[in-house]
């Protein structure tokens, strides 16, 4: 039996975020949204995949109080050991897209789940495997003038025109490369008792 809504802890989604808050809503559960201020350097010779799940269990950590739920999540896209961001202005969406030009580059979706009634932690990583296909700069230069995605890691939004940059993606969860895995997050909300399907 699920608990009621009103016996359910506050679910919080540790973001700002508007892509993760779109796919929170598609759950249906009633949540709030609080920024974690957390520093989100990488560490000397930190594995891309252990960035994304420190940060993700980071930003939960942030605002986690007694008797909520708290969601976090994080994404680094990857070549090799080279790391993408955020590019932040539309030269570095430049230079990142050139980079990836013809390259297998993997996305690393870590999501995290904090139950501050008794401090149970979950956290998973989700990787997705984007192959770009050659881009030349006019190219790159007109998606982003049409699609400008400077506030997303690899400065390529698959859910709009950044799909026309890619050759094949491969992954266990379509949601993981916008930006928060809900196959994951759904099975660590059942496993808390949420009332899903």
């Amino acid at each position: 039996m699920n608990p009621s809504p009103s016996s359910f802890p506050r679910l919080i989604l540790a973001s700002t975020s508007i892509y993760r808050r779109q796919l929170l809503e598609r759950l249906g559960l009633p949540f709030d949204v609080q920024s974690p201020q957390i520093d989100e350097s990488r560490l000397p010779d930190e594995a891309p995949e252990h960035l994304a799940k420190r940060l993700a269990l980071a930003k939960a950590r942030a605002v986690v109080q007694p008797d909520t739920l708290v969601i976090g999540s994080d994404q680094v896209a990857a070549l090799g050991t080279e790391i993408f961001g955020k590019p932040g202005s539309t030269e570095k969406a430049v230079s990142q897209l050139k980079k990836m030009s013809g390259q297998e580059v993997i996305f690393h979706t870590a999501v995290a789940l904090i139950d501050g009634r008794n401090g149970f932690e979950q956290c998973e990583n989700i990787p997705t495997r984007v192959r770009f296909r050659p881009l030349d700069e006019a190219e790159i230069r007109r998606y982003l003038e049409r699609e400008p995605a400077l506030d997303c890691a690899g400065s390529a939004k698959c859910e709009g025109l950044g799909i026309t940059l890619l050759d094949a993606l491969t992954g266990d969860d379509p949601t993981a490369l916008i930006g928060l895995p809900l196959i994951a997050l759904a099975r660590m909300l059942r496993a808390v008792g949420a009332g899903l399907p």
